[in-house]
């Protein structure tokens, strides 16, 4: 089958990538690069370095004519959306606009959509199941909300499938190390340097805000099975809790580390708690996770460590 990946040479989606071809598909990748690593595509995939918004992304897509396609390319910072909706909608919103425009003039089959779970609920009852009525608190997750809804709107119009993966936070090799990037990352590479690490909390909680960590196997498990799967919208996570002390706490100690830690208040758009209820998932998708989070955690510390090493 052929498929396309857009944002397939980011974390989430290389991973993706490389496995969708150790399942003998042909991929092609699409992907401006922004965060996205060139030397992270999978040698065997075809890729174009273009910006989803491009006019250019439709003479691709008639040209290359995938059956699906898996669409990760997103504005993914919810501060950035914070200080900067206009560009966050633009990028969110008409990005997927010219790739659905495209994909249904060329007789796409199926879009499998990366969503979030913590962005779209809001501060929701926890573990969250996808019946609760979204609140999102951020720009991001208005944007991840409207392109939800334009899914349904172009399956209900013109017949084309669709597949929505709300994420909790993912982790994992190839994550980058930057401010925006998710907080296990951060933290391990200043834990396994000695540095100091920030804690966000509500001046009630003191350890830390409450969220629901997924390896990225499992997530890309997810996707892979979300081929086949029915149409509709899926929680993809753990449904576990775990505070941001007790997962720094876990980090110092597999690494054998000791760090400063201050409490920091929390950022616009940061919500209190997360936690995914995956029972739907589980049913319709026949997946579970299979990494917990010690496991998932021993593999992503020592990737880091050996990415620290090599430089």
């Amino acid at each position: 089958m052929k498929i396309l990946v857009t944002g397939g040479a980011g974390f989430i989606g290389s991973h993706i990538v490389d496995k969708l071809i150790e399942n003998n598909h042909k991929v092609i990748v699409i992907d401006n690069l922004s965060s996205g690593l060139k030397e992270q595509v999978n040698q065997s995939a075809k890729l174009f370095e273009i910006d989803i918004r491009d006019k250019g992304l439709d003479d691709i897509i008639t040209a290359e004519k995938p059956e699906i396609i898996f669409h990760l390319a997103a504005q993914m910072s919810v501060p950035y959306s914070v200080d900067n909706p206009i560009n966050d909608l633009n990028i969110n919103g008409n990005g997927l606009l010219n790739l659905l425009e495209s994909a249904r003039k060329n007789n796409v089959r199926k879009i499998i959509f990366s969503s979030t779970g913590g962005a779209i609920y809001g501060n929701a009852p926890i573990p969250t199941p996808e019946t609760v009525t979204p609140q999102p608190l951020s720009p991001y997750g208005i944007t991840k909300l409207l392109s939800e809804n334009y899914l349904h709107f172009y399956k209900e119009t013109y017949g084309l499938d669709y597949t929505i993966l709300r994420y909790a936070n993912v982790y994992g090799p190839r994550q980058l190390n930057a401010h925006e990037s998710g907080v296990i990352t951060i933290f391990i590479n200043k834990i396994i340097k000695n540095e100091p690490i920030k804690i966000y909390a509500y001046e009630d909680e003191i350890n830390g805000m409450i969220r629901d960590y997924i390896f990225i196997a499992d997530v890309v498990d997810a996707n892979i099975k979300a081929i086949n799967a029915e149409s509709g919208i899926y929680n993809i996570g753990t449904n576990i809790s775990t505070n941001t002390k007790r997962l720094s706490d876990l980090i110092c100690k597999i690494t054998n580390n000791t760090v400063p830690v201050s409490i920091c208040p929390p950022r616009s758009g940061d919500i209190r708690a997360n936690t995914l209820d995956n029972s739907k998932a589980k049913k319709n998708l026949n997946w579970e996770p299979a990494y917990d989070l010690n496991k998932g955690m021993e593999f992503t510390i020592d990737y880091f460590k050996k990415m620290t090493f090599n430089k």
